[in-house]
C-alpha cells in the first residue's frame, strides 16, 4: 500500500522511571505489551562480546520479525583479523542470540570498534578485511551487491501482512568518511569543520542513498545511521561536526517529502529521543538512539540536546519499532526498553491514508 500525500500525526510521548531493574542482569523478564497484528523491529548497539549478553532475553520476549545492529555489534578496536573472526564467533556462538538467528531477520551496519580503530574513518588501512569479517557474521547472502562495492552500506525490503512496505537503510558513516577535526580544548574532543569540506558518505553512498528515498513504493524509511544525526551540542562524534552533510541528508529528505521517515542511531552509550523540524520541512523529523546492551553511561545526568524529547536514559537498552494498519492510518510506535523489557521511553505516530 502507499500513503497518500495528505497525512497527520497523531504524537503520543511516554516518559518512564529509568532506576529500576534494568541494571540487573538476573531482573525477571516482562512480557511485552504487544498487539499481534503488529510488525515488530528491535534494534540496539554497542554489544561487548566479552561482557554478559543480558539484553537478549528481553529483545527475544519481544518475538520481533527483523533484528537491526547499529553498529559496534563486537568490540575489536585491532587490525588483527583472526582475534576480529575469534570475535565475532563468540558472539555469533551465544545461545540467546543463537535463538534469535533462528526466528528472525537479521540486518546490520557497523560502527568504530567492529570497523576496527576508535572514532575510525577512511584512512583506516583494514577495512576491506574487517567488512568481509561483517558479511560473514550478519550472514549476507553473497549474491548481494554489497560484496562487490566499496562500504558496508545497504537496503532492504520488508512487508507487513497489512501490505505496509517498510524500507531499512543502513548507512556506512566510516568507511568513506573524512578524518574529524579535533579540538584543542579539553572540554571538546571533535568541533565541527569551519567549511563545507569534509564528508561523511562519499559522493558514491551518497548517489546511492538518493536513489533508495526516490522509491515511491515505500510506506516507511527506516534510515541507520551509527552516529547521532540529530544532536548536535555534545563533544562526541555526529553528523554535526559535519555540517555541510549533515544538511544535505537533510535536504534530500525534504526533497523526497517523506513524512513516513525515522532516523535510528546508537554509538553513544546512552539512549533518547530527539526531534528537529529543519528550514523548510512540513513535518518534524525524528530520531531515536539506543546505546548500548552490555554497557552503558549509568552515571549520565546531563548532556546538552536541545532537540531531545525523552529522558537522557543511560540504562542498558534496546529499542522496538511496531507498524501496524489500524482504520485511523498507519500506527507507528516507537519503544526504549532495559534489559528487564520495562519502556523507558515511547513515542507513537499514527500516519493518515
Amino acid at each position: 500500500m502507499k500513503i497518500s500525500d495528505a497525512l497527520f500525526f497523531l504524537l503520543l510521548f511516554t516518559a518512564c522511571d529509568s532506576d529500576n531493574k534494568s541494571n540487573n542482569s538476573k531482573a525477571r523478564i516482562q512480557i511485552a505489551d504487544q498487539s499481534e497484528n503488529a510488525y515488530t523491529i528491535a534494534f540496539g548497539s554497542c554489544n561487548n562480546q566479552e561482557l554478559p549478553q543480558v539484553a537478549w532475553p528481553a529483545i527475544l520476549a519481544n518475538n520481533p520479525d527483523v533484528w537491526i545492529w547499529m553498529g559496534d555489534n563486537i568490540y575489536m578496536d585491532s587490525e588483527n583479523i583472526d582475534a576480529t573472526r575469534q570475535a565475532y564467533a563468540k558472539q555469533k556462538s551465544d545461545s540467546a542470540y543463537t535463538l534469535l538467528r533462528s526466528q528472525t531477520v537479521i540486518v546490520g551496519t557497523w560502527d568504530d570498534h567492529d570497523y576496527g580503530i576508535n572514532d575510525g574513518g577512511k584512512n583506516w588501512p583494514h577495512q576491506e578485511e574487517k567488512k568481509l569479517l561483517a558479511l560473514d557474521f550478519l550472514d549476507v547472502d553473497t549474491n548481494r551487491e554489497i560484496w562487490n562495492r566499496p562500504g558496508l552500506y545497504d537496503a532492504y525490503h520488508f512487508e507487513t501482512k497489512d501490505s505496509i512496505d517498510i524500507q531499512v537503510i543502513l548507512l556506512d558513516t566510516r568507511s568513506f568518511r573524512d578524518d574529524l577535526n579535533k579540538a584543542l580544548s579539553l572540554k571538546k574532543t571533535y568541533i565541527p569543520y569551519p567549511d563545507s569540506s569534509g564528508t561523511i558518505l562519499g559522493e558514491e553512498q551518497w548517489v546511492w542513498l538518493d536513489t533508495k528515498l526516490a522509491d515511491t513504493t515505500i510506506d516507511i524509511h527506516l534510515i541507520i545511521s551509527s552516529i547521532q544525526i540529530i544532536s548536535s551540542e555534545h563533544r562526541f562524534e555526529k553528523w554535526a561536526n559535519f555540517p555541510k552533510e549533515r544538511q544535505r541528508l537533510f535536504d534530500l529528505i525534504a526533497k523526497n517529502n517523506y513524512p513516513s521517515l525515522l532516523l535510528f542511531s546508537g554509538d553513544r552509550h546512552i539512549a533518547e529521543i530527539s526531534r528537529i523540524q529543519p528550514k523548510g520541512f512540513p513535518h518534524p523529523l525524528y530520531e531515536v538512539t539506543s546505546s548500548g546492551m552490555t554497557h552503558s553511561y549509568e552515571s549520565v545526568s546531563d548532556e546538552p540536546n536541545q532537540f531531545r524529547i525523552s529522558p537522557l536514559i543511560g540504562s542498558k537498552n534496546f529499542g522496538i519499532l511496531e507498524i501496524q494498519d489500524l482504520p485511523e492510518g498507519i500506527h507507528v510506535k516507537i519503544s526504549v526498553k532495559d534489559i528487564s523489557n520495562a519502556p523507558l521511553a515511547e513515542q507513537s505516530l499514527v500516519i493518515g491514508h
